[in-house]
């Protein structure tokens, strides 16, 4: 079921289950998941993106590997709010993603989330190479730890 806004997907969303949260990009998909009491995100990994079928199934996987209870995917707007390809590419890997688990759906404002990622990983002194291989997945904990915050203040 994909959720209209935040509070749809915490009205649909049991007491307790981490949350998977997606950073869809062209060529990858970054991944972070929550804690179970769902306070914290944490990048996990970046998937190589090949065609929705194997994109799915891997992240349906991590899913049930890790009972998860919710999907929360990074909505690529535009700086003024539209949305463009990119969004609407997101908004169909969603509604293909629906047909396939009964969990919810939710998006969340990426803009800046991979600016915010690069920011941290600099900070941290990683190393060119290694910041290539995980901004993805940090952007993509960036994301979920939104929608963490925002369901953190609808209790």
């Amino acid at each position: 079921m994909i959720c209209a806004d935040a509070v749809a997907f915490a009205e649909a969303l049991p007491p307790a289950g981490g949350l998977i949260g997606l950073d869809l990009g062209t060529k990858t998909i970054g991944v972070a998941v929550s804690d179970g009491l769902r306070r914290v995100a944490s990048p996990l990994k970046t998937l190589k993106r090949v065609k929705f079928t194997a994109d799915a199934a891997a992240v349906l996987a991590l899913i049930e590997e890790r009972g998860l209870a919710g999907i929360v995917l990074g909505l690529p707007l535009n700086m003024d709010g539209s949305e463009g390809p990119r969004a609407q590419s997101t908004r169909a890997f969603a509604r293909n993603l629906e047909r396939l688990t009964a969990l919810p759906i939710a998006f969340w404002d990426e803009r800046l989330s991979t600016v915010a990622a690069e920011r941290a990983m600099l900070e941290a002194d990683l190393s060119r190479a290694r910041r290539a291989v995980a901004i993805d997945a940090v952007a993509a904990g960036y994301i979920l730890q939104g929608m963490l915050d925002r369901l953190g203040n609808l209790r």
